[in-house]
């Protein structure tokens, strides 16, 4: 029971695969330090000074027309103040940092892919080739990801915590996330936002692949997938939770637009 918790560490932002997540692993340590540095003399002081003024001490000094102290008022305002300017700082800068539409600077162009959330399942459209998966992202080490998001049901929710944060996707409108990954691996990715009976089976892999390896995937899905046209695509948009990833050798140039512009009955 101890160790199952470790894999909280092993897939989480802890684990961190990529500079967005990178990023923000930084930045919990910063305000974990912020933290420590405010609740650690809380917790300190507090049995110390119960010990100090306890009633069995009867040679304290008593001093009972004290009513001021410049230390005092300094170590109670100065650091808060400090603390406010400090976090504020951190805050402008990362915000900026880890928004989610900002390019990750590289000298590669982004791979684009268009994901499509549906019940209970991710739907991975990749323009450029003109591929699709269900349940399997598939890219390139090194290379910057550029995701463009929608629902073709509910709002649901993004999230590869070892890779980048979480973006929401609904259904009508169209979201961003960017990130990269830094090493191969298999990262597992999720959507946060309850949506129904299959929420918790709703998961899907990231597999990042080198990049000989990775345009090797690419031609063994062209050879061996199937086309997604639209009556396979209908089929897929049913509530249903799929056993493993599946691969489409081809997809319309216009299916994602046409699902964003296509907003589903239960969502109106």
């Amino acid at each position: 029971m101890l160790l199952s918790s470790c894999d909280v560490l092993r897939l989480g932002v802890v684990g961190h695969a990529g500079p967005v997540a990178a990023s923000q692993w930084h930045l919990y340590l910063i305000v974990g330090a912020v933290l420590v540095f405010v609740a650690g003399p809380v917790l300190l002081l507090t049995p110390i000074m119960a010990w100090h003024y306890r009633l069995s001490n009867k040679n304290s000094a008593f001093k009972p027309k004290w009513d001021f102290s410049w230390w005092i008022e300094a170590l109670i305002w100065l650091p808060p103040v400090g603390i406010v300017i400090g976090l504020a700082i951190v805050l402008w800068t990362y915000t900026h940092a880890l928004d989610p539409y900002r390019r990750i600077p590289s000298a590669q162009p982004p791979l684009e892919i268009q994901a499509v959330a549906l019940d209970w399942k991710w739907l991975f459209i990749y323009p450029d080739a003109r591929i699709a998966t269900v349940n399997e992202l598939d890219i390139p080490v090194g290379r910057p990801v550029h995701i463009t998001l929608t629902s073709g049901t509910v709002m649901q929710s993004l999230m590869v915590p070892q890779l980048a944060g979480q973006i929401y996707a609904m259904a009508g409108m169209t979201t961003q996330l960017n990130f990269a990954a830094s090493r191969p691996g298999i990262f597992r990715g999720e959507n946060t936002q309850f949506n129904g009976a299959g929420f918790q089976n709703q998961k899907f892999a990231v597999v990042a692949r080198p990049t000989a390896d990775y345009r090797q995937w690419m031609d063994r899905v062209r050879a061996n997938g199937q086309p997604l046209d639209a009556a396979r695509y209908a089929r897929l948009a049913k509530r249903s939770v799929i056993a493993r990833p599946l691969f489409y050798a081809s997809t319309p140039p216009d299916l994602f637009s046409h699902i964003v512009a296509q907003i589903p009955e239960k969502t109106r």
